[in-house]
């Protein structure tokens, strides 16, 4: 009988990540079943025990269940702990541990698929919700020379700073602080391009051979990818490369295989461009 995994979210109808995991497996030679499961907002626990009473190893966690999933835990790998979010959940021996691969597959994504080394780079993470913390220690670890958060709130942006200060010198503050300042790498952790709107930045932020990364992916430009070629980025990407690796992490957290991303990766551009 196959190994059963799943993603949970609401809504889920749309995710990629059956997709995803389909392809790793066959790829692997792992027999597995991957689902989307549906979970009704304030019954994710119930949901989770019962996709583990019927055989469950392994599950994802996506919008807006992240911290639901953290609380649940028995057991934080130090990353979700970090992250104050999980979104990769393990069932073996009566316990449920959480782990959060989002940061590994952005610095994934922007190290090895982009070919954006960290180490050295100033840079600049817009936002200061739960996809931003998510990612602040996998960043940090890649040694830049400065990371700097910016939000609307300049206090949400300065706690956040405060939280991670133990690891570097970590910056804080709103939009208008940044005016004057150049950064090498620019990643939108906010939702603004979900909505389709654009962020209040001053312009001269794209220092040259600058990177601009969106979280977000859709068919073309997200307004943040647009704005950032109009002010001189030298390179623009979008989220659908981190969707990919940090599906590939949490595939090797539950199975200990690394599979291979590029072809997996090429055949969702391909879809989203069709």
């Amino acid at each position: 009988m196959s190994d059963l995994y799943a993603v949970f979210g609401n809504p889920i109808a749309h995710s990629k990540s059956p997709q995803i995991h389909a392809a790793f497996a066959t790829a692997s030679g792992q027999d597995l079943v991957y689902e989307a499961r549906l979970a009704p907002v304030g019954e994710f626990a119930p949901a989770v025990a019962e996709f583990v009473a019927a055989g469950g190893k392994g599950a994802n966690v996506t919008v807006p269940f992240k911290e639901d999933a953290y609380r649940l835990a028995t057991r934080l790998s130090e990353r979700a702990a970090r992250a104050g979010a999980v979104n990769t959940l393990s069932f073996a021996a009566g316990e449920i541990v959480g782990d959060n691969t989002d940061g590994a597959g952005l610095v994934r994504d922007i190290t090895h698929n982009l070919h954006t080394p960290l180490a050295g780079k100033r840079i600049l993470l817009l936002g200061a919700g739960g996809a931003a913390r998510g990612v602040i220690a996998p960043l940090l670890a890649g040694q830049p020379v400065s990371l700097h958060i910016a939000n609307r709130t300049a206090d949400k942006a300065e706690a956040l700073a405060a939280a991670f200060s133990d690891m570097a010198a970590v910056h804080g503050g709103n939009y208008e602080k940044l005016s004057g300042q150049q950064f090498d790498l620019i990643i939108n952790a906010t939702s603004a391009s979900l909505a389709g709107a654009s962020l209040p930045l001053p312009v001269g932020l794209f220092a040259p051979g600058s990177l601009a990364y969106d979280m977000m992916y859709g068919k073309g430009d997200t307004p943040f990818m647009a704005l950032a070629r109009a002010q001189g980025a030298a390179q623009v990407a979008d989220g659908l490369g981190m969707l990919v690796e940090q599906a590939a992490e949490a595939f090797f957290v539950w199975r200990g295989v690394r599979p291979e991303t590029a072809g997996v990766l090429a055949q969702l551009r391909a879809a989203l461009a069709g």
